[in-house]
């Protein structure tokens, strides 16, 4: 059996539904090509808030991302998949070029918008940046 050129796969999920969508092709193809899966939240810190807010809202973000990253892992073991999961703080597209490029990933799966369109607006989007700037292919879900 030839190896597959994919055997290092990091999925960047937000709990939307494309990255719902971009986690079961993630799995899908490691199930297939036997690769392994990385699953990625980053909480944004770029976005401006009060310094009061700002604690309150990086705890929820927190809180909400071990949520999404806990359902990502639990779907892939659903499926036969074994995953990890990792949890970055800063800007999104950033975090994860960065950890691509450090942990050498083959392929970047990703959805083609996340949560909020205000966030979009203010930062652009996450996917667009991604398949300009990634160090490996990039697979994006629609």
């Amino acid at each position: 059996m030839r190896k597959s050129l994919y055997m290092n796969i990091l999925v960047p999920i937000d709990g939307s539904k494309y990255s719902e969508k971009a986690l079961l092709h993630a799995c899908d193809m490691a199930k297939n090509n036997r690769s392994r899966v990385t699953f990625v939240y980053v909480v944004e810190k770029s976005i401006p808030l009060n310094l009061l807010d700002r604690k309150e809202y990086l705890k929820i973000l927190r809180e909400f991302g071990n949520k999404v990253l806990i359902k990502g892992k639990n779907t892939a073991t659903q499926q036969g998949v074994d995953s990890k999961i990792i949890m970055k703080e800063g800007n999104i597209h950033d975090e994860i070029i960065k950890l691509a490029k450090k942990e050498k990933y083959n392929l970047i799966i990703v959805g083609n918008k996340g949560l909020g369109a205000t966030a979009r607006f203010f930062l652009g989007s996450v996917s667009s940046k991604l398949a300009n700037n990634s160090p490996c292919s990039i697979l994006i879900i629609k």
